[in-house]
């Protein structure tokens, strides 16, 4: 991680503690094939 990256770590994140972040947004692609995917995955039983 470079110097540059860690100084616009703000862009995506926001720091809730000392180093710890959350993202700004949560994108989540609802296409049926990626849906699929995703059900018949490790964490397929969480949808």
């Amino acid at each position: 991680t470079s110097d540059l990256q860690l100084e616009r770590m703000n862009v995506y994140f926001n720091e809730v503690g000392v180093n710890k972040y959350v993202p700004r947004a949560v994108l989540v692609d609802l296409e049926p094939g990626t849906m699929d995917a995703v059900r018949s995955g490790p964490f397929g039983n969480l949808f």
